[in-house]
């Protein structure tokens, strides 16, 4: 027997003239295919994967329109970026030339700063390995603090974003949700997002990345609205 549909509608008086109704087991069906594989990194592969999924995941954190971080990303790999030590090699005044193009024009200092940094300190500490980085995690935690350490550009976002998909294949992951991953939750009566896939049978990776984009689809009412 198939599991039933959990059918969630926003209340008429706060969403009456933006917010859909919709059955969020058919939703995610449709929009919880992980950012990852929309980019075709295949996470079995292992560290160089899981380092491609890292870059895209830093990209991705920055407020700019994600067409823009997934044409840089892709960008990256196409001039062969796309592994710490062609990243250092390349140098800062390539890393701006290849964010300009792809439209990180406002952040393309900072980032080509920041990426540098983070590449470095990545070979000094882990020989450029993600994987090794995640060994030597003793937990869940202790694996995000290491990740943070590698560099100013990654804050607690850009480390849920990156351990989201990381959860298939390394078993510390276990991030929180994002802010917007946690508005979608409180706007769709979702208070334990792990209890709620297990009841459903929904795959956790699949039903976290279709909330991002439910935020991004219907984004809070102005008069609700909040940081991220």
């Amino acid at each position: 027997m198939s599991p039933p549909v959990y059918s969630l509608i926003f209340p008429a008086d706060e969403y009456q003239d933006w917010g859909p109704s919709l059955e969020i087991l058919q939703f995610v069906s449709e929009n919880g295919k992980p950012y990852s594989e929309t980019l075709s990194i295949d996470l079995k592969e292992g560290d160089p994967a899981y380092f491609r999924w890292f870059l895209a995941s830093i990209l991705y954190s920055k407020p700019i329109r994600e067409t823009s971080a997934t044409k840089t990303y892709k960008l990256f790999e196409h001039y062969g970026l796309a592994d710490p030590k062609s990243i250092v090699k390349a140098g800062w005044d390539r890393l701006v030339k290849v964010l300009d193009e792809g439209g990180y024009t406002r952040y393309d200092f900072s980032t080509a700063d920041r990426l540098h940094e983070i590449c470095r300190n990545l070979i000094a500490h882990y020989d450029a390995s993600l994987d090794l980085l995640h060994q030597r995690s003793s937990d869940s935690r202790d694996l995000e603090r290491r990740l943070m350490e590698l560099g100013k550009g990654i804050g607690p976002v850009t480390v849920s974003v990156f351990l989201r998909d990381m959860r298939r294949v390394w078993s510390k992951a276990d991030p929180s949700p994002t802010p917007k991953v946690r508005v979608a939750m409180a706007d769709l009566g979702i208070s334990d997002l792990k209890e709620f896939a297990r009841r459903e049978g929904l795959d956790l990776v699949e039903l976290e990345t279709a909330l991002h984009r439910y935020s991004k689809l219907y984004p809070r009412h102005p008069k609700r609205s909040d940081s991220s």
